[in-house]
């Protein structure tokens, strides 16, 4: 690893992509919690 060596980043779209993709894994996961308090009170 130099100084001078490029940025070892992904381009945007797939930075834009990745944080698209942990924000719906996030989701995914409050609504399966959420799931499993309805089905438990029922």
């Amino acid at each position: 690893m130099l100084w001078s060596d490029p940025k070892n980043e992904p381009p945007k779209e797939l930075r834009d992509a990745q944080a698209m993709m942990r924000r719906a894994g996030l989701f995914l996961a409050l609504a399966m919690v959420v799931a499993m308090i309805v089905v438990g009170i029922r």
